[in-house]
């Protein structure tokens, strides 16, 4: 009897991190041999790896990333330290692509997978919102700013493993995996190091490429844009004749705030008139006095 090798998609970005500006042209040059990937993806691929480790029917790590033919150094990465497979989905636009548009692209790879890992965040500072339009488009479930991950048995029916994720106020929280869930990872794990000649090999290994099949973009036209000018504040309309609206708009009237007024008065009387100004002035409720005995006291 065989059992099927599960599958763990590990989804990379490719990014330069190193950019020109041409002093004739105003064109934008990058330099491919300073790309890489973010601490996040780092992470997520350890991650990946260390789970198929740990699997007792084996599970097979696959890599995916989205872009032009530069993109591969993300995937020759993947492939150095051990992993299965690589696909590069051909889009050379993907980076000026929507979130939603990119996950749909890569919803076709990744569909089937057992575990689905990405990076909280990347290295040309991205929304990080993929995992959440990709988590959307396979129907998964999803956990974010992941920390940790231990898993047993993926073959199992339900709590086959636990994730621990981070939450605000120096939290953190603990999930159990009851099914196919796409997780995004902070950096903090580093990957472990490729050898001279896996890594060799994985410069000479031929990376699958499939095209895209990403959704049309959707963008909101932009009208005009300018400083934010927060809502104007709704105030009651003054009431009464002209000589009181205006009063009551220029703050002279006899509800006037005033200060400055020394008052000797012994504790009691003293606390009583702050809480009849304080009712007058409408930060308190008005309500009916509590019984004073004859000695000033409540």
């Amino acid at each position: 009897m065989t059992v099927d090798r599960p599958r763990l998609v590990v989804c990379l970005k490719w990014v330069p991190t190193r950019v020109e500006i041409d002093r004739l042209t105003g064109a934008v040059v990058t330099d491919e041999r300073f790309a890489g990937i973010s601490a996040a993806d780092a992470m997520a691929l350890e991650m990946a790896m260390r789970t198929a480790e740990s699997s007792p029917h084996g599970c097979s790590v696959e890599a995916v990333t989205i872009g032009g033919q530069p993109a591969d150094g993300a995937l020759r990465i993947a492939l150095g330290v051990g992993a299965a497979s690589a696909i590069r989905v051909d889009w050379s636009g993907a980076a000026e692509a929507d979130s939603d548009a990119v996950a749909t692209a890569l919803a076709p790879v990744a569909a089937g997978a057992a575990l689905v890992y990405c990076g909280d965040y990347s290295l040309d500072r991205g929304s990080g919102s993929v995992p959440a339009f990709l988590a959307n488009e396979l129907g998964y479930g999803q956990a974010l700013g992941c920390l940790d991950l231990v898993v047993g048995d993926l073959g199992a029916p339900a709590n086959y493993g636990t994730v621990t994720r981070r939450l605000d106020q120096g939290r953190r929280e603990r999930l159990a995996l009851c099914g196919p869930t796409v997780l995004s990872f902070e950096g903090g794990t580093e990957l472990r190091r490729a050898s001279l000649g896996d890594r060799m090999d994985a410069d000479a290994a031929k990376i699958a490429v499939i095209p895209a099949s990403a959704k049309p973009q959707t963008r909101l036209p932009i009208v005009s844009t300018g400083p934010y000018r927060p809502r104007a504040k709704v105030l009651p309309a003054p009431d009464g004749s002209t000589r009181e609206r205006i009063r009551s708009l220029v703050g002279t009237g006899e509800d006037q705030r005033v200060t400055g007024q020394p008052r000797e008065l012994d504790p009691a009387r003293a606390a009583a008139a702050v809480v009849d100004s304080l009712r007058r002035w409408g930060y308190i409720e008005n309500q009916p006095d509590q019984h004073t005995d004859d000695g000033g006291n409540r």
